[in-house]
């Protein structure tokens, strides 16, 4: 079973969160990629060449990265990445559809074994700790979300109780989510 942290993150959160990642060494990758493509060093630095929609935390001490190769449709040509056998952590980052709206992003990564989608072996020790830190951190640094499972950036947190912003699950299920109360 793969492990999903389901996030909110304004722009600022997610400077805090790649500056949370650089002592990683993680390097980034399209969620499609070109035969051209050169990855390069998540860090703030090159925050701004990181792709908008989704991409691909690769932990290159773990294993290589594995890739397919598109053979039809829209994206052939392009590499897809075997997200179930490579140590990576995909990341689909949030999006602001409409002013004042954040919908949901994610983070997400295979662990475990998992026979019939290609994983026979568990991720490596390296990579496993690696997630789990970053899992436990963002737990520990980001407010709950309500309902259960959301975590809320600090930023947009502030922005969410100062009623900036709304916080929709997702695009086809546009539900809201709110902060969870502290007892």
């Amino acid at each position: 079973m793969a492990h999903q942290l389901l996030v909110f993150m304004l722009p600022e959160d997610e400077r805090a969160f790649v500056h949370m990642l650089e002592p990683y060494a993680l390097e980034a990758f399209p969620h499609r990629i070109p035969a051209d493509y050169e990855s390069f060093k998540v860090c703030l630095k090159n925050f701004h060449l990181l792709p908008q929609e989704a991409l691909y935390l690769l932990l290159p001490q773990a294993a290589p990265l594995l890739v397919d190769k598109i053979k039809r449709g829209p994206d052939k040509g392009k590499l897809r990445v075997d997200e179930m056998r490579s140590p990576v952590i995909f990341w689909e980052r949030c999006t602001q559809e409409t002013p004042g709206e954040l919908v949901c992003g994610q983070l997400w990564a295979q662990l475990e074994v998992a026979p019939e989608t290609g994983r026979r072996k568990a991720a490596p020790d390296v990579f496993r700790t690696l997630y789990l830190e970053i899992e436990s951190r963002i737990k520990k640094s980001y407010r709950r979300g309500h309902p259960k499972g959301y975590w809320v950036g600090k930023e947009a947190a502030m922005a969410f109780k100062a009623a900036r912003l709304k916080l929709l699950a997702s695009r086809l299920k546009p539900a809201l989510v709110g902060l969870a109360r502290l007892s």
